[in-house]
């Protein structure tokens, strides 16, 4: 059995279609505090689905969820930058005391193999671009600095109980039902005044950007051909792409020419990581390849913020 934890999320939704429509057994763990019941609706009512709303603060009920678990995919977490910075401490209760909460049931139920997503922010604000897995993690933000401590919790207990750990260092992932990230929000904007878009920072902020099924096809298949008691591993794109590029390409997409307006700084917020791209060699040896495009993700996303969210009009 697999046991997703933060698994009505946007990853974790996306992981659990991935396991229930290849047949495994699969239970997810969240308390919906930003992950959404809908996005797993269509799995409730099968044999091989179930639902528990739970949180991973609570040890002794994810301990008690974790009863006959092989494997576990550990998603749930505090995802903002921002919210670390102004409330530190809630921060860290969710991501490092949650993720002990996990490690600890793992430990307790015999748990086989957790696989953890954490994040191209732990390297910090480093000159190697492509930036590969043995480069020292130095955060600039208390979100990169819990996802370092839970790598090293993982890291520790594989080695000291042979609970195998697998960790994925994910660029900026966007996609279906995602309902956060910058292409999220310029879509927002854009839908009510597409004659001006607000950019935080300068524009010039230049990332990696994956669309979430190359996402779910590396997390799948790192897991899959895992060797080592514990391994960690890059997952992104080749290229980086600026803040500017991909408010241009939405509009191009939507077929709007707002005019674009700056926050100021070289930075969207503090934490933000001013330039980030991955090496992905590691991943690639193992048989991943990035199959969508900026352009078709970006063209795919749309599609679907459209569908959910009304038609998008241009004034």
């Amino acid at each position: 059995m697999i046991l997703i934890t933060g698994g009505t999320g946007f990853i974790g939704s996306n992981l659990a279609n991935y396991f229930v429509s290849r047949g495994h057994d699969v239970t997810v763990f969240d308390n919906l505090s930003s992950g959404r019941i809908e996005n797993i609706t269509p799995h409730l009512s099968l044999r091989n689905f179930n639902f528990v709303k739970g949180d991973i603060r609570d040890k002794e009920f994810i301990n008690s969820s974790m009863k006959g678990v092989e494997e576990v995919y550990h998603l749930a977490a505090d995802p903002s930058v921002k919210d670390s910075a102004t409330n530190p401490e809630g921060s860290f209760r969710i991501n490092v005391d949650g993720t002990f909460n996990v490690l600890e049931a793992a430990r307790k139920n015999d748990v086989k193999k957790i696989v953890f997503t954490s994040s191209s922010t732990v390297y910090g604000e480093t000159k190697v671009l492509p930036t590969p897995e043995d480069h020292p993690e130095i955060p600039i933000s208390n979100y990169a600095a819990s996802k370092v401590a839970d790598e090293v919790y993982i890291s520790s207990y594989a080695y000291t109980y042979g609970i195998k750990g697998v960790v994925l260092r994910l660029a900026n992932i966007f996609g279906p039902p995602s309902t956060h990230g910058v292409m999220y929000d310029f879509y927002k904007k854009l839908q009510a005044n597409p004659k001006k878009l607000e950019i935080l920072g300068d524009g010039k902020q230049s990332k990696s950007y994956l669309y979430i099924s190359d996402c779910i096809d590396a997390i799948a298949l790192a897991s899959r051909k895992q060797k080592k008691v514990y391994d960690y591993f890059n997952v992104g794109s080749t290229e980086m792409t600026t803040v500017n590029e991909v408010a241009k390409s939405m509009c191009s997409v939507l077929g709007v020419r707002p005019k674009f307006v700056y926050t100021g700084g070289k930075r969207g917020w503090t934490g933000d990581v001013v330039k980030m791209l991955l090496s992905s060699k590691k991943i690639e040896k193992l048989g991943w390849k990035k199959k969508v495009s900026m352009r078709e993700g970006v063209k795919r996303y749309i599609e679907w913020l459209n569908k959910v969210s009304g038609k998008f009009h241009t004034l």
